[in-house]
C-alpha cells in the first residue's frame, strides 16, 4: 500500500531521504535492447541538479547516477534498472534546531502526525531533492519513447510567472530556455526576473511560479475513458511534484470566462484524408484521449517554505514558538521544476503508450 512508486506499466519505485547516504529508483517495464548508458541520463539530470546559479539551492550534489542493473552491454535486458545517485553534500547540522519543531509549510507535521517519525535533516523523504530520481526515471523513458516512436515526440517546459510577474508571449522563443538560469522562453522577462528574485532572495523570502509544459506529436489515441483518462494521468504526474498546488490542461480555468462558441475546437477535413482543429482549448485531450494536438499543461508550485522570516509555530510539545528555517534553499523551488515536469511526462506518455499496446496494438 506505501505510495512510492508511480506507473502502471513502465512504474518506477524511488528511495533515500534527503540527507541520506544516496537517492535512486528501482525502474520496471522497460522493453529489452534499447540503447542506453549512464551518459543519456546524467545530461537530462544535469539541467535539474542544484547549485548552477545564486537562484537555486547552492547545496553542491554532481548527481552523478550509475546504473546497478537491467542494462547489459548498452543495451536494456527488460529487467528493472536500478539506479543509485549518491548524496554528497549533506548539512545535516542547519536542521539539529528544528528536530523538535515543526516548520510552517512544510511536510513536518503532516509526516510526525502520520508516522510517529520522521528524519527532519532537509526534510528527509518530502524533500524536493527526490525528484532528481524522477528526471533519471524521465531519461529513460525519452530515451524508450525515442525507440519505439517514428516521429519524435517533443516534450518541453518553461517558467511563465515568477510571483506576480509574467512572460509576454510575443517575446517567447524555446531556444532562450536553456540561456538563462529561470528556463523562461522570454529572455525580456528573465532579465528583469534576475533584479526582482535577487532582491527577494536578500531578504530571505521566497516566491512562487507557473510553468507551462508543452508535447508535441503527441500519438492519437493514447489514454482510455472514464478512470485513466490522460488528463488525469497528467494531472496526478505533476501534482505529485513537491510544492505542486494546482494543475490546468489547455485553457483551463480560463474557460470558465468563454462561451460554448467560443471554447469549442473546430474540427475541419484536411487534403490528406484526416483532419485537424481550429483551436486547442482542450489541450490536445477529449474524453480522456489525445487527439493529435499539441497537449499543453501548466501548474503552480508555492513560494519556497523555507524562508528566513519568523514565524508562528508549534514544538513537540505542543508549545508555541517563533521559528525561522537556516540551511541552503531555492528562492523560487518552481525554477528546478522544468525538467522534473519534462520528465514526468514522459513517464505518463510512454506507460500510456505500454498501456493501449497491451490491449488494442500498436499506434504506429
Amino acid at each position: 500500500m506505501a505510495s512510492n512508486s508511480f506507473g502502471h506499466i513502465f512504474k518506477f519505485t524511488s528511495f533515500g531521504e534527503s540527507h541520506g547516504k544516496a537517492i535512486g529508483c528501482v525502474v520496471d517495464g522497460v522493453p529489452p535492447l534499447v540503447s542506453i548508458n549512464e551518459e543519456d541520463i546524467q545530461h537530462y539530470l544535469d539541467r535539474r541538479k542544484p547549485g548552477q546559479s545564486k537562484f537555486v539551492t547552492q547545496r553542491k550534489e554532481n548527481d552523478q547516477v550509475e546504473i546497478l542493473s537491467g542494462v547489459f552491454e548498452g543495451k536494456t535486458t527488460g529487467h528493472p534498472i536500478a539506479l543509485n545517485i549518491k548524496n554528497e553534500d549533506q548539512r545535516s547540522k542547519d536542521y539539529s534546531e528544528i528536530s523538535q519543531q515543526f516548520r510552517p509549510g512544510h511536510a513536518d507535521i503532516t509526516y510526525q502526525t502520520k508516522y510517529g517519525i520522521r528524519d527532519y535533516r532537509g526534510g528527509g523523504r518530502s524533500s524536493a531533492r527526490e525528484t532528481a530520481v524522477r528526471v533519471a526515471a524521465g531519461a529513460i523513458a525519452f530515451k524508450v519513447l525515442e525507440h519505439k516512436l517514428k516521429k519524435p515526440l517533443i516534450i518541453r517546459a518553461s517558467v511563465i510567472q515568477m510571483g506576480p510577474n509574467k512572460i509576454n508571449k510575443e517575446n517567447f522563443n524555446w531556444n532562450e530556455v536553456n540561456a538563462n538560469p529561470f528556463f523562461c522562453g522570454d529572455p525580456e522577462a528573465a532579465k528583469k526576473w534576475e533584479i526582482w528574485l535577487d532582491e527577494l532572495r536578500k531578504k530571505g523570502n521566497s516566491a512562487g511560479a507557473i510553468i507551462e509544459v508543452i508535447a508535441e506529436n503527441v500519438p492519437k489515441g493514447l489514454g482510455s475513458p472514464i478512470y485513466k483518462k490522460l488528463d488525469t494521468q497528467i494531472t496526478e504526474a505533476l501534482m505529485s511534484i513537491n510544492a505542486v498546488k494546482g494543475v490546468e490542461i489547455g485553457s483551463g480555468f480560463n474557460l470558465a470566462s468563454l462561451t460554448g462558441v467560443e471554447a469549442n475546437d473546430e474540427i475541419f477535413p484536411d487534403n490528406k484524408g484526416g483532419y485537424y482543429f481550429g483551436s486547442n482549448h482542450s489541450g490536445g485531450i477529449l474524453g480522456g484521449i489525445s487527439s493529435g494536438q499539441p497537449i499543453v499543461a501548466r501548474f503552480v508550485v508555492k513560494p519556497t517554505s523555507s524562508i528566513l522570516t519568523e514565524k508562528s509555530s508549534i514544538n513537540l510539545n505542543n508549545e508555541a514558538i517563533q521559528i525561522k528555517t537556516k540551511g541552503r534553499h531555492d528562492p523560487c523551488v518552481g525554477i528546478r521544476a522544468v525538467p522534473v515536469a519534462e520528465a514526468m511526462l514522459a513517464i505518463t506518455f510512454l506507460d500510456q503508450l505500454l498501456e493501449h499496446e497491451s490491449q488494442i496494438g500498436s499506434l504506429i
